[in-house]
């Protein structure tokens, strides 16, 4: 309860103070400049054929000088290249990559718009290797100063890489190596041409609890953790980063599930080694919209892997584990990251274990148990409710009438039903990494975004 508070309380002070300077900004200055740095938009797809198109328009429609997209079709078993090439009006070209990091052979090739309202774009056909081969290739291929990873199934928004790039804009003593942004659910929300129209609160339970724990996430934690500069992870589903830094420690690592968790890692240790002062920056608007899990067993499955990913990335870099010569990352952002995120989960069911044994041998102490539950209910019930007032009062994505009483009805619920399934995961993914040889990544079935019924 006490990091909850201190971290809530770091975040409401990160959030005012980025507002009270974000007033100041003025974005069409960096949309117009012509020195604006270049910027890769790098988006592996595997069988993305339901939103790959609008996904797609979305990323060409950011308003930002110079950059460009560059789509990695993994070996998609559907027709999601197909449908590339017949709305882009793409074509086969012969083209050098400077093979920097190691990563599977092409298959169809390099793909580019005869369309120049698409100059933009390219399209890499390459065989299966996984999201961290993808984005290898990605590297590989890119000519620009910085680059995004992004899932290809999230929208852009279209000033998403102005906001993104202010931090590495306006720092000059320290070295920004990456950049992170809210990423919000855009199930129930309605798309079109690759646009978000209409923000909608989704309609199963599973998908609400989820809202409310994004803006958890996003809104009280990372904030802190950035104010810190002790952000130990940029979500897999839209970083920015220094490419020159990502490639000089390998790219991402093809071994683990949990790519995005370890190169942020690999790289904050990177630049620890070297001793250059540098830090991780976090923007807070919500600059992404992605398509969130709708059905229990895709959600289990998907928690599944973020514990996997977790065991294997801090096993992997044990060393730095209340290391000092790693400061802040080996003092406090690895372990308060190996006691919450990778014992946390066992540890609370030894608790539940201990607990009802005391019951079946009528040794609890009913009163105190009592007070207990409602003590860490209620707190829960608090710590959500000041994520959604802060969503209220700063971005108030929800505006329909009626929302916020859905919310706190969803609070009310979650700690009887989403925790009780990321505690499930969770200990299904320590067994699975312990125990089950199988340890691939994973599917997410999508299921597209709700198209708008407006007519063109």
């Amino acid at each position: 309860m006490g990091s909850y508070v201190i971290l809530g309380t770091l975040s409401l002070f990160e959030t005012i103070k980025y507002f009270r300077k974000n007033s100041y900004v003025d974005y069409k200055q960096i949309l117009s400049s012509t020195v604006s740095p270049s910027i890769s938009i790098i988006a592996p797809a595997y069988n993305e054929t339901l939103n790959i198109v609008d996904n797609v328009r979305s990323l060409l429609s950011n308003h930002y000088a110079n950059y460009d997209v560059i789509i990695i079709n993994d070996g998609s078993t559907d027709d999601s290249l197909e449908k590339l090439i017949e709305v882009y009006d793409l074509e086969c070209v012969d083209c050098l990559i400077n093979e920097q990091i190691k990563t599977q052979a092409l298959r169809a090739g390099v793909f580019k718009s005869t369309n120049p309202a698409f100059e933009k774009l390219t399209v890499i056909d390459k065989e299966n290797g996984g999201k961290a081969d993808a984005l290898n290739l990605g590297l590989n291929m890119s000519k620009s100063d910085y680059v995004v990873c992004i899932d290809v199934d999230c929208l852009l928004l279209e000033d998403a890489l102005q906001k993104m790039i202010k931090p590495f804009l306006e720092t000059t003593k320290t070295k920004v190596i990456a950049a992170g942004g809210v990423v919000r659910i855009a199930n129930s929300c309605v798309i079109k041409n690759g646009k978000l129209l209409v923000v909608n609160f989704p309609k199963k339970l599973i998908e609400k609890t989820q809202v409310l724990e994004y803006i958890r996430a996003f809104l009280l934690s990372r904030m802190a953790w950035s104010r810190l500069n002790g952000l130990l992870i940029i979500s897999g589903a839209f970083g920015l980063f220094d490419r020159k830094i990502i490639i000089e420690v390998g790219g991402y690592d093809t071994n683990t599930i949990g790519e995005d968790l370890e190169i942020i890692v690999r790289m904050r240790m990177h630049m620890e080694e070297q001793n250059i002062k540098y830090k991780m920056a976090y923007i807070p608007d919500p600059l992404c919209w992605t398509e969130a899990p709708d059905n229990y067993k895709t959600f289990i499955s998907q928690r599944n892997r973020w514990t996997r990913g977790t065991i294997e990335t801090l096993r992997k870099h044990r060393k730095i584990g209340l290391n000092y010569k790693y400061r802040l990352l080996g003092l406090l952002s690895y372990p308060y990251w190996f006691l919450y995120e990778r014992i946390g989960p066992p540890i609370e069911i030894i608790g539940i274990v201990y607990l009802t044994t005391l019951v079946v041998f009528q040794k609890l102490r009913w009163d105190y148990a009592f007070v207990l539950f409602i003590l860490a209910y209620l707190f829960t019930v608090l710590f959500s409710l000041v994520a959604i007032l802060t969503e209220e009062h700063t971005f108030h994505q929800y505006k329909d009438k009626g929302i916020g009483y859905k919310m706190i009805l969803t609070v009310l619920l979650e700690p009887f039903t989403l925790h009780l399934l990321i505690l499930y995961a969770a200990i299904r993914g320590n067994w699975d990494y312990l125990f089950n040889k199988n340890k691939k990544w994973g599917t997410m079935i999508r299921k597209g975004f709700q198209k708008s019924k407006v007519n063109n």
